[in-house]
């Protein structure tokens, strides 16, 4: 799994995967424009379900951009993850910049009790960067 999923982070008995692809298909470095595609897998390892109300991202470029992005849920649903069970989904990134991070939070409710699940901190490095 950590091959699949570099990145992890795990709060109680939530734990977050992140694995990042760059697009190079969707980005346009002469216009100042780098898209990276971002795996979630939120894993539920505890004995009650868990319901994802909100997310909370720091996201920052290295030409010194950054940016706050706060909503409901994710890709427009609030799962709710039951006990053993684990929620995938596929988001987007764009920059302005060839590299930068994001990091963040979930807000969850489990047995009526909010909670705050990190999101581990992640590159986002395109390849004329990693070379």
């Amino acid at each position: 799994m950590k091959a699949l999923f570099p990145y992890a982070a795990t709060t109680g008995d939530v734990t977050v995967r992140v694995a990042v692809n760059f697009l190079a298909d969707q980005s346009d470095p002469a216009k100042n424009r780098w898209v990276w595609a971002y795996h979630i897998r939120i894993e539920n390892a505890g004995a009650n379900p868990v319901q994802l109300l909100s997310r909370n991202w720091r996201i920052e470029d290295n030409a010194g951009g950054r940016h706050r992005v706060q909503g409901e849920g994710v890709v427009g649903e609030q799962p709710v993850i039951a006990p053993g069970a684990s929620y995938d989904y596929v988001s987007g990134c764009p920059l302005e910049a060839p590299s930068g991070s994001m990091r963040g939070s979930y807000r969850m409710v489990a047995e009526e009790a909010e909670f705050d699940v990190t999101i581990p901190p992640f590159a986002l490095v395109s390849p004329a960067v990693a070379r």
